[in-house]
């Protein structure tokens, strides 16, 4: 090894120092070559070429996307590309009408009294006993390619009996050397909807599919039984369990007559089934997939229905790194659902109809990263590696709008890079709520402790200042909201005067206007806490603030919002920040206090708002959707009138009564109805966002073209540095040159020679 170094070094010994300086030059000029081809894209070389769409997930993959689990916004990106409801609505047509999806039509019920005889359509809801759908399902739909279809010569399926250990490190569906495909049938929606009484996975709307789907709630109390038998004996810590078979077992409310018709049977008169039905909860699931993901050793590596969906959609699931990435690519097996020729006045001139009639989906899939910090996925996006900034997020565009506003530089900016953000109220919410299980800012278990809660709760909604929100957080802007409806649902009051949360604000001079924190301080002193502190113990109160997102620098300046709004109170905070994963961990174990929430509409009805408050619904009790827990006896009772009612002035005299009662219970301090504008490049065709259409990956079209145009202008390589490291090698070269030159012509007296 000696010998070695002393080679190198004998060599190097030889090599003149101008000799070196000419290597630099040329590795510099060679550097400044190399760049002009370089740009600073992200993604591999070729991404920009490709048909996919390129869009973000914000800090965490999709926790579920198993149907019957999922109920997240950002799961949408994967469910509603992948599945397929019976139903949807249609892209363009506002306000939002049903069409059919993998049904051939939306059916009106048949309702029945309690003989089973035949009623009129418009029968009083008090004589209906029982409502029927006959759902026809469109024939020859495909599933996607999946080892779960895949069978030998005699019909046998090939990946069913895996034995321990013969999974052999496979963490991917397509690791698997077959695949195999099936068409849709009836039965596959019948074991959809019997897996909502599974004890395997959380299922959020068993609850309140319970309460209408004919025998689910009993069916329920069968497959516990059914599913401890299974597991009888076995390592309940395991991850491996026997395939619970939903087809063993019988559902009255849901069956299939003929083998592409659906029925479902709806106890009384409830109008909103219509809407649950374009919803990924009665998407149809294959029992083959299921029986496939329960087989030893598939959960243990991460192969479920929750990571590897399967459905009939436009798209399947290729690629799925946890917390990094997911990709999904065409289904060869979808039939090519048509682009709609009709729409709203306008929707022509923007290009919106010049798809008439073709076969979608136009992309070839989507390409979905995760980023953990807004400031980079907004770079990217601004320029132009992100074709939509977050697939499923409708708000974000109000960020640019409000930087647009803010600075004539930026606006001149977006402008010449052709964005658009149109602005529109949508249905969605943004709220901080109470649990209610909690003994301070909850129920209370006595009528004194009722009363205080209730006036510390109202006080707190008072000090929260929605309307300073909007002001200091111009990207998150909306409308201080004073009831759970935001306007565009029948029966949102938001805007009148009737509509006034008398607990919060007073309606003068046409506008609403918060009541002044002196009158929440008085609340406080009557719940027992002048100044914020407790007037038996003397402490000061303090608080626990969940929310659903770590403190990144974007994220704390409103997380200290609101710590500043209970501050005006004495109130202390404790801020319990985590992401999403976590929060939702926490809210189903009630280990909650107080939290920031959001909601986006499933459906247009006020009924899809108000059930966010319904006490049977309650999320650490039966893993509904009333994350805070929240028990009204009465306002329960009008909940149960409102889900019968058609719109009219009946239903509208309930939802008033309600709305009252949430306003004086302080159930929620209600936040803010945000603003609709995403976050769209120009050249992503038929884009029309809106919260309730969540499938519109099959309809946007990418012109590829000028994507690489608009990339190639937008990302020019900065070749200076490189240009001026060559002339400073340049000059450095030529002074050492004539340095050593002048070296040579010296004698050892340091006398030039001639």
């Amino acid at each position: 090894m000696g010998g070695h170094i002393g080679l190198a070094r004998g060599a190097g010994a030889g090599v003149s120092w101008g000799a070196k300086v000419r290597a630099w030059m040329l590795l510099g000029l060679v550097g400044v070559a190399s760049l002009a081809g370089c740009d600073n894209s992200p993604w591999p070389k070729g991404a920009a070429e490709s048909n996919l769409i390129h869009t973000a997930i914000i800090e965490n993959t999709p926790r579920h996307l198993d149907p019957t689990a999922s109920y997240w916004n950002n799961e949408t990106l994967v469910t509603y590309q992948v599945y397929e409801p019976p139903y949807g609505y249609h892209y363009l047509k506002r306000p939002f009408e049903l069409v059919p999806k993998s049904a051939e039509k939306v059916v009106e019920p048949a309702y029945l009294d309690k003989n089973g005889q035949t009623l009129a359509a418009d029968a009083p809801a008090d004589q209906v006993a029982e409502s029927v759908y006959d759902v026809p399902i469109k024939k020859g739909i495909l599933y996607a390619p999946h080892p779960a279809f895949a069978q030998d010569a005699q019909g046998q399926y090939l990946y069913h009996a895996m034995k321990p250990g013969e999974l052999g490190g496979k963490r991917s569906p397509w690791e698997f050397e077959k695949t195999g495909t099936r068409e849709l049938v009836a039965e596959d929606f019948v074991y959809a909807l019997k897996r909502h009484t599974t004890t395997r996975i959380t299922t959020p709307i068993a609850g309140i599919f319970s309460e209408y789907v004919v025998g689910l709630k009993d069916y329920g109390e069968l497959i516990k039984k059914e599913d401890a038998k299974l597991r009888e004996g076995l390592d309940p810590s395991s991850q491996d369990r026997p395939f619970l078979d939903f087809r063993r077992w019988p559902l009255a409310g849901a069956s299939a007559p003929e083998k592409h018709l659906l029925r479902i049977r709806i106890k009384g008169k409830y109008p909103q089934w219509k809407y649950w039905m374009q919803m990924t909860f009665l998407a149809p699931v294959p029992w083959e997939a299921d029986a496939f993901y329960a087989q030893p050793g598939m959960a243990t590596a991460g192969l479920s229905l929750d990571t590897w969906p399967v459905g009939t959609g436009p798209f399947m699931m290729t690629e799925y790194v946890k917390d990094r990435r997911i990709v999904m690519k065409r289904n060869p097996n979808y039939r090519g659902e048509p682009y709609p020729c009709e729409g709203m006045p306008g929707d022509k001139e923007q290009g919106l109809l010049d798809d008439c009639g073709k076969k979608t989906p136009f992309t070839d899939g989507i390409v979905a990263v995760v980023e953990r910090e807004a400031t980079p996925r907004r770079n990217k996006f601004r320029d132009g590696f992100y074709d939509l900034e977050v697939f499923e997020r409708v708000d974000l565009g109000v960020e640019y709008l409000a930087e647009a506003t803010d600075s004539e530089e930026v606006r001149a900016d977006y402008q010449a890079k052709g964005f658009l953000f149109p602005k529109a109220p949508d249905v969605n919410s943004y709220f901080i709520g109470f649990n209610f299980l909690d003994p301070v800012v909850g129920h209370g278990d006595t009528p004194e402790a009722k009363d205080r809660n209730r006036k510390l709760r109202q006080a707190i909604s008072i000090a929260i200042n929605w309307e300073e929100y909007s002001q200091i957080f111009p990207k998150y802007a909306g409308v201080a909201a004073m009831s759970p409806l935001p306007q565009g649902i029948p029966g949102s009051r938001e805007g009148t005067a009737e509509g006034v949360n008398p607990i919060t604000h007073v309606w003068a001079n046409g506008a609403y206007q918060r009541r002044p924190i002196e009158d929440a301080k008085k609340l406080m002193v009557e719940a027992g806490y002048p100044n914020g502190r407790d007037v038996k113990t003397g402490k000061p109160l303090v608080l626990n603030y969940d929310v659903y997102y770590p403190p990144t620098p974007e994220r704390k300046p409103q997380i200290d919002w609101v710590v500043k709004q209970f501050a005006k109170l004495g109130i202390q905070t404790e801020v319990r920040a985590t992401d999403n994963n976590q929060f939702q961990d926490k809210v189903r174990k009630g280990k909650h206090q107080i939290f920031w929430l959001g909601w986006n509409a499933d459906y247009p009805d006020a009924e899809n708002f108000m059930f966010l408050l319904y006490g049977p619904n309650a999320k650490s009790v039966s893993d509904g959707e009333n994350t805070g827990n929240y028990q009204n006896p009465e306002f329960d009772k009008l909940f149960n009138q409102l889900k019968s009612l058609n719109d009219g002035p009946e239903k509208q005299a309930v939802i008033d009564k309600m709305t009252r009662i949430v306003q004086e219970d302080a159930a929620w301090s209600f936040g803010y109805f945000p603003y609709a504008s995403a976050a769209v490049q120009s050249w992503v065709k038929n884009s029309k966002s809106a919260i309730l259409v969540r499938d519109h990956g099959r309809y946007l079209r990418l012109d590829v073209e000028k994507r690489l145009a608009s990339l190639r202008s937008w990302n020019n390589p900065v070749l200076w540095p490189m240009a001026l490291l060559v002339l400073v090698l340049g000059a450095a070269y030529w002074v050492a040159r004539n340095s050593l030159r002048r070296r040579e012509r010296m004698n050892a007296r340091g006398e030039i020679l001639a």
